[in-house]
């Protein structure tokens, strides 16, 4: 039984005091201390422990690192970690090349009713993953889509965007470019603002055109958000998943499968939850290769 005692200013159990300032900072904490040790702890180990095993429910069994070596050795988890690789090296520096522009000109003062087209621009990636790929799977058919339609009137023959393994990789270029464009505009326009006008104005007095103060000014006060934006960019595509799932399902012939779309069916079409946890921790430790690498980039 225990044994409670009110003071005030503090309480006591079994005589000793429980809330004092050195316990009330732990007390804060220990919320969030639990909800991560429940929901991010715990489904980590045990997708850990589920990576050594075989089989489903109570009969798994111990395989050590079977798992992994098949990995090592299946093609088509290369296959998706070769088209993941394609989109990222073309998609990644498209999307924040037109990001940056953008942004320049929203932040231009040259620009009328720069809160509509602020707005205008960042539209886009408040449309849900789904509802936007099924919507580009609407415009990107062969015989009846809207681009297709358009194209034609410039007397361009149908192109089958969501059946041809090469025109494929480019509709999930596009859904991605069209999706997230914006939200990096939105950020390198919040760095373009915290930029000093004084340093312009000097760089103008000292006879710098518009070039030599975007390369001398802007670029390098804009490194640490161009940082964020590729490490984010890097690592969301990584994880693509929505877009060719609901775009082209990983086809053709395996043109557009991911990684995380490999991981997807081999844990919830085929059951193979051991062989998903291996890919699942094969994946975090690319990202994390990738994120490493590029901070260490940046700081040379």
């Amino acid at each position: 039984m225990t044994l409670t005692l009110s003071r005030p200013g503090r309480t006591r159990v079994l005589g000793r005091p429980f809330v004092t300032r050195r316990t009330v900072p732990y007390l804060l904490v220990l919320p969030a201390l639990l909800g991560f040790m429940v929901f991010k702890a715990y489904p980590i180990l045990a997708a850990m422990y589920i990576s050594l095993t075989t089989g489903a429910g109570a009969a798994r069994t111990f395989v050590g690192l079977d798992n992994y070596t098949r990995l090592v050795n299946d093609p088509l988890f290369w296959t998706s970690l070769g088209n993941t690789g394609l989109i990222l090296v073309v998609q990644v520096p498209i999307m924040l090349l037109l990001a940056l522009l953008l942004a320049l000109g929203l932040n231009s003062s040259l620009v009328r009713l720069r809160g509509l087209w602020r707005l205008g621009v960042f539209m886009p990636s408040l449309t849900g993953l789904v509802a936007y790929g099924v919507m580009f799977s609407v415009i990107l058919r062969k015989d009846a889509g809207l681009l297709n339609w358009l194209l034609s009137l410039f007397g361009v023959d149908p192109i089958d965007w969501l059946g041809s393994p090469f025109w494929a990789r480019i509709a999930i270029v596009i859904a991605l470019t069209w999706h997230y464009t914006g939200y990096n505009a939105v950020i390198y326009l919040a760095g373009l603002q915290s930029i000093p006008k004084d340093l312009y104005e000097a760089a103008m007095v000292d006879g710098a055109g518009s070039a030599r103060r975007f390369w001398s000014i802007t670029v390098p006060q804009l490194r640490p958000i161009l940082l964020l934006t590729v490490v984010l960019s890097t690592i969301g595509t990584l994880q693509l998943f929505d877009e060719p799932f609901v775009l082209t399902g990983g086809g053709p012939d395996n043109s557009t499968l991911t990684i995380s779309l490999y991981l997807y069916q081999n844990g919830f079409r085929y059951f193979d939850f051991g062989y998903a946890a291996a890919i699942a921790y094969a994946l975090t430790l690319i990202v994390a290769g990738f994120g490493i690498a590029q901070m260490r980039m940046q700081r040379r």
